[in-house]
């Protein structure tokens, strides 16, 4: 179940052993080190605060306020998600067993996310990332991040491609939504391996949540505290994940860039400190991620004056940039797109 690093594709003279220099390079520095202390600490944290904020509902009751308690739990749900993605790329542990149990606990039964569907699917974004027919992340029918993506849809699709810019950051109301049906119909499809607990916990984590919610809560307060919930959820998840490859280089589906160029050229850096770091999950250093999977959150900050420095040796451009200035490329590039002309239209 873990995640696996691809095989770097080698196609120009050279460019497969700047990847394997690097990687020593990474591995002498320590970089790769499993770091368990750090994410026993950080996962004992985490869970307090799950379950201070589950303890905070019961004590509040039936109460407005409860929707101050739904922005905190989304706030912490998504904490969990950047776990159980650590955990899926066997950053934590060097038990794939271990990797696995922390994985479906903070997935499954946690957040109500299943841990395999979203293995698979992470697993292939990483191998092809912005690769058209490959990246499941740019496969989504409610965006369109090339022009012939927004020219091969329909009409319907076309006309709100070109306001998709604007519609953007109100869609990730809908991530986490749309993240629960997709692990539902995974589940129901058996399209994963070790079905069995995994649909055990979704379905503990469903029941529970919906049984405490109605119970402890008003109708109409119910209703608001789970929109408010999955909605800030979602958003949160969405704006954790957008500054890392969207508005960047896009591949043709038949692309032979080599590995350590596909990952750095497709991928963006959030420049920050440590309350970026700790906002984002680790994901603001997106090119160190991708090179290297299962680095440890925390040697993820540490690797990437040496992974800049690599670049510019090798004239390999490393795109580095604020939060506020990644949201904007990104929806630059998804106004341009939408925009695009249609084939007719010329």
């Amino acid at each position: 179940m873990s995640l696996r690093q691809p095989t770097p594709l080698t196609v120009r003279s050279g460019h497969g052993s700047q990847y394997a220099h690097l990687l020593r390079l990474v591995k002498a520095a320590g970089l790769l080190d499993r770091r368990p202390r750090y994410y026993r600490w950080k996962m004992a944290v985490t869970a307090a605060l799950f379950l201070g904020g589950w303890a905070a509902f019961v004590a509040i009751g039936e109460s407005w306020w409860q929707m101050a308690t739904a922005v905190f739990l989304a706030f912490v749900f998504t904490q969990l998600g950047f776990l159980g993605h650590d955990a899926g790329h066997r950053q934590m542990f060097g038990s794939s067993r271990a990797n696995y149990v922390i994985g479906i606990l903070h997935a499954n039964l946690a957040i109500g996310l299943s841990y395999g569907w979203w293995i698979d699917k992470h697993n292939r974004h990483h191998a092809h990332p912005n690769e058209e027919g490959k990246d499941p992340d740019i496969e989504i029918g409610a965006l369109a991040f090339t022009t012939a993506q927004a020219r091969g849809r329909g009409r319907f699709a076309a006309a709100v491609y070109r306001y998709q810019a604007y519609l953007f950051f109100p869609m990730l109301l809908l991530e986490a939504l749309s993240l629960h049906v997709a692990s539902l119909r995974a589940l129901g499809r058996r399209a994963i391996r070790r079905p069995g607990w995994e649909t055990v916990l979704f379905a503990v984590h469903v029941i529970g949540y919906l049984t405490a919610v109605f119970v402890i809560l008003s109708p109409l307060q119910a209703v608001g505290f789970i929109l408010l919930h999955q909605g800030l959820f979602g958003l949160y998840l969405g704006c954790a994940f957008a500054p890392n490859h969207k508005g960047m280089a896009m591949l043709g589906p038949d692309d032979r860039t080599d590995y350590l160029r596909r990952q750095v050229l497709t991928s963006r850096n959030v420049r920050g400190h440590w309350f970026t770091d700790f906002m984002l999950g680790g994901l603001n250093y997106q090119i160190e991620h991708h090179l290297f999977p299962s680095m440890p959150r925390p040697n993820l900050r540490r690797a990437q004056a040496l992974v800049r420095q690599f670049c510019q040796a090798h004239d390999l451009a490393y795109c580095q940039t604020s939060l506020l200035a990644s949201y904007a490329q990104a929806l630059r590039h998804l106004h341009a797109v939408g925009r695009a002309p249609h084939p007719a239209a010329v």
